[in-house]
C-alpha cells in the first residue's frame, strides 16, 4: 500500500518523498484513512513506528487554510517531542501553507501571536503553556475539528491528567479526538474512552519496532576503564551518527568533556541546558553536524532522529524497558542498527534481567586495549 492509496495529495507525497520516506509504516496504513475520515482512534505504538506523521499527514488534509480558526490542537507532554512535531509540521507546510502555532514553555510566543493575528490553524503545544493562553483568552478551541494526545501514557505518567481534562472541556464537543500512546494502560484507556466517540483502536506491536533489526553487543569492564573501553569502540565503529546514554546528568557531563579532550565531535543533552541550547543540539544533530549526542534518558524521550545506527549504552538503563526504549531509537524502518552495553560487574544482575526478558543472551564483544 502507497500514500496515494491512503488517500494523500501528491503535493504532499513529493515533500515525503524529498525527506526520503516512500513508502507508509504498519501504523500509517491502518490509522490514516480512519483519521481522514473524521473517525476518532486511540492508536498504541512505539517511538519509531512512524506515529507522527500518521496523524499529521490525514490531518494536513483536513485543514481549510481559508478558514481563520485554530482546527487542530495537539498537545504533548514534553517541551522535545513539541519541538520535534513542529520540525515535522513546517516540513509539510511546504505542501500546504497554514499557519502553525508552537506553544511551549521556553519559547517566547506573545510576537508569534501578533504576527499571526489570531489566523492560527494548527497548535502544538504542552500543557501548562496551553492552559496558560486559554486562562488568558489569547487561543479560542471553541471551534476545533480534531484534538491529538500524544505520547499520551507520558502525559498521565508526569502528572498532566488535569491539565488535560480542562484542556479538552475547552473545546468544541463535536471535536475528532485521537489518542497516540507507546503503552495502553488501565489509566490511559479512562481517559481515552471518557472522551472519545466509538474510537477505532490500532495496535502495533512492540517486536515490529524493537530488536528485530538490530544488533546487539555487551562489552565487560570496568568503571574506571570504561571510558577507554567506550572510545576504543568509536574508534573501531566510526558511525555517522550515535546516541550515547549516560545514567545521570553528572556522568553526561563528565563524559562530554571527556570526549571532547580527545578530540570526539559530540554534545551532551540533558534537563539543566536551557532551552534554546537544547533545541540548537538537537537540531544540529539532526542535521548530522554533530556525531555522538550524549544524552540521559529523560532529555532523549521521544527523540526520534533518522540516520542513528548506532546506539551506545555508556551506563546500563534502570531496567528492561528503558534497554528496549533506547536501543529502539535504531534499526528504523527496515534499517539495520548496531547497540552496544558497557557493563561493570556490579551490573551482572540487571543484564541477566535484560536477557531474559528479550529471550536472547547478547553476545559479548572482545576489546584489544
Amino acid at each position: 500500500m502507497n500514500f496515494k492509496e491512503l488517500g494523500i495529495s501528491e503535493d504532499i507525497i513529493q515533500v515525503l518523498k524529498n525527506t526520503g520516506i516512500t513508502k507508509p509504516t504498519v501504523i500509517q496504513q491502518e490509522s490514516i484513512r480512519f483519521i481522514k475520515e473524521g473517525r476518532d482512534v486511540i492508536a498504541e505504538a512505539q517511538t519509531g513506528t512512524g506515529k507522527t506523521l500518521a496523524f499529521l499527514l490525514p490531518i494536513f488534509e483536513n485543514i481549510s487554510p481559508n478558514i481563520n480558526t485554530v482546527q487542530v490542537l495537539i498537545v504533548s507532554p514534553t517541551r522535545e517531542l513539541a519541538i520535534q512535531l513542529t520540525e515535522v509540521a513546517m516540513k509539510l507546510k511546504e505542501a500546504k501553507d497554514i499557519n502553525i502555532l508552537a506553544a511551549y514553555g521556553g519559547k517566547d510566543i506573545g510576537s508569534q501571536l501578533k504576527k499571526l493575528k489570531g489566523n492560527i490553524h494548527l497548535i502544538i503545544a504542552t500543557p501548562g503553556r496551553l492552559l496558560d493562553h486559554l486562562r488568558r483568552k489569547t487561543i479560542d478551541l471553541s471551534k476545533l475539528k480534531t484534538l491529538v494526545l500524544d505520547e499520551a501514557d507520558q502525559m498521565l505518567f508526569m502528572g498532566f491528567k488535569n491539565e488535560v481534562e480542562a484542556i479538552i472541556k475547552e473545546t468544541n464537543k463535536k471535536r475528532q479526538t485521537l489518542c497516540f500512546s507507546a503503552t495502553m494502560d488501565s489509566q490511559v484507556k479512562k481517559l481515552a474512552y471518557r472522551y472519545m466517540n466509538d474510537p477505532l483502536m490500532v495496535t502495533v506491536k512492540k517486536e515490529e519496532v524493537t530488536l528485530n533489526n538490530i544488533k546487539q553487543h555487551v562489552v565487560e569492564t570496568t568503571d574506571r576503564r570504561k571510558q577507554d573501553a567506550l572510545c576504543k569502540v568509536l574508534d573501531e565503529d566510526n558511525p555517522f551518527m550515535a546516541i550515547i546514554f549516560c545514567r545521570t546528568k553528572r556522568r553526561a557531563d563528565n563524559l562530554e568533556v571527556a570526549l571532547h579532550q580527545r578530540g570526539y565531535n559530540c554534545e551532551k543533552l540533558h534537563g539543566d541546558l536551557i532551552q534554546a541550547k537544547r533545541e540548537r543540539i538537537m537540531k544540529a544533530f539532526r542535521n548530522a553536524d554533530i556525531q555522538y549526542l550524549i544524552a540521559t534518558d529523560v532529555a532523549a524521550r521521544g527523540l526520534d532522529v533518522s540516520g542513528v545506527g548506532h546506539i551506545y549504552n555508556y551506563d546500563i538503563p534502570e531496567n528492561v524497558e528503558t534497554y528496549i526504549h533506547r536501543i529502539g531509537r535504531t534499526g528504523r524502518a527496515g534499517e539495520t542498527g548496531y547497540t552496544c552495553l558497557f557493563i561493570d560487574p556490579k551490573d551482572q544482575r540487571t543484564l541477566e534481567e535484560i536477557e531474559k526478558t528479550i529471550k536472547f543472551k547478547i553476545p559479548r564483544r572482545e576489546l584489544n586495549i
